[in-house]
């Protein structure tokens, strides 16, 4: 990647947004490609995103785009950071242009069919692009408004991670790398689902001590799952595991967060996602990950009583009473990635 080139996001959400005015501030110039032409229109004029980031001003330097073609043809190093349900009919007309780009998802998604993580979807696309991903707790709004951040990007291609880190590392932004690209990817998808039960309990004024016991649990349910598909254990004890799975079950900034809680205030799941008016990626994976738990048997009762919640008609209290009912194992299941 040169100097001079510019670097591309997909995807005009908030994460999307606010990574694009990260680089921006680090000094490159921008792509920020979206489909709604309105949207980069007002982008443009207003120089900020009313819709998904409202109150942040858009860097001059970030250029809103909706000409994916020529987006690609300009760009090296382009970050994927659009809705897991969009990424797959994005790409695939540019599949032909993708060959040797650099390609980074930011999005915490499995696709149902196949059991699919974005990466391995750009893959299929582009077998001939340099992939990569980033993850870890990166709250779009803190991101944007310059709070301490670190994040993980994880490929096998060395070269890939150094222009992910001289492109998004600066005064705020720390990027950490990683070549477990799967355990750091399958952490970001996995920790949405938690998320949700998480804000049930908030909601129903559960004790700091049920919150804990939930979050704890759900990082030995979802480490016990990655390692199973061959996960490193020891990527859930960085930012892509244990960081991410905290910020996104205890800020109410986080949109899984947020559906959990307006479940927990007596809402339909439907209402919940109406309200947030944002793709909350939990809710597209619980029914995939119990799925795909029960094929490999691994016990994830978590997993299984958000399940009971939200698609069989089951509370929060019904779900912790079996839990507490169940037979205690080891709180933690493996020390090395041969065993649990």
């Amino acid at each position: 990647m040169t100097e001079q080139q510019p670097i591309a996001v997909l995807g005009g959400g908030s994460f999307g947004t606010a990574l694009a005015n990260l680089m921006a501030e680090n000094g490159h110039s921008v792509r920020l490609w979206m489909r709604d032409p309105e949207q980069a229109r007002i982008i443009r004029v207003e120089r900020q995103n009313p819709r998904y980031l409202k109150g942040v001003k858009v860097h001059e330097k970030v250029e809103p785009v909706t000409d994916l073609h020529q987006t690609i043809s300009d760009c090296e190093l382009i970050f994927v950071a659009l809705p897991s349900s969009a990424l797959r009919a994005a790409l695939a007309p540019v599949a032909g242009l993708l060959d040797g780009r650099m390609l980074v998802s930011t999005t915490k998604g499995i696709e149902a069919s196949g059991f699919k993580l974005m990466s391995q979807i750009i893959e299929e696309i582009a077998p001939q692009a340099r992939i990569g991903v980033i993850s870890g707790p990166n709250l779009a709004r803190e991101v944007a408004e310059h709070a301490l951040t670190a994040t993980v990007v994880a490929s096998h291609d060395e070269a890939l991670c150094r222009a992910v880190q001289a492109a998004l590392h600066g005064r705020t932004f720390r990027v950490y790398a990683s070549a477990d690209r799967f355990g750091v990817e399958l952490g970001g998808a996995l920790k949405n689902v938690y998320a949700i039960m998480a804000g049930m309990a908030a909601a129903l004024g559960m004790g700091e001590n049920t919150r804990s016991m939930l979050i704890t649990r759900a990082l030995a349910e979802m480490t016990r799952f990655a390692v199973k598909l061959g996960a490193n254990p020891m990527t859930f004890l960085g930012l892509a595991g244990v960081g991410d799975l905290i910020v996104t079950c205890t800020s109410p900034k986080s949109r899984n967060f947020q559906v959990g809680h307006a479940l927990g205030e007596g809402l339909s799941l439907e209402q919940a996602v109406a309200r947030l008016g944002e793709v909350a990626e939990g809710v597209n994976t619980i029914k995939v990950l119990k799925c795909r738990a029960e094929e490999l048997q691994v016990y994830m009762p978590l997993v299984a009583g958000l399940h009971a919640i939200l698609f069989e008609g089951r509370t929060l209290d019904q779900v912790i009473a079996v839990l507490m009912r169940g037979e205690p194992k080891t709180d933690v299941d493996f020390i090395s990635t041969d065993g649990f």
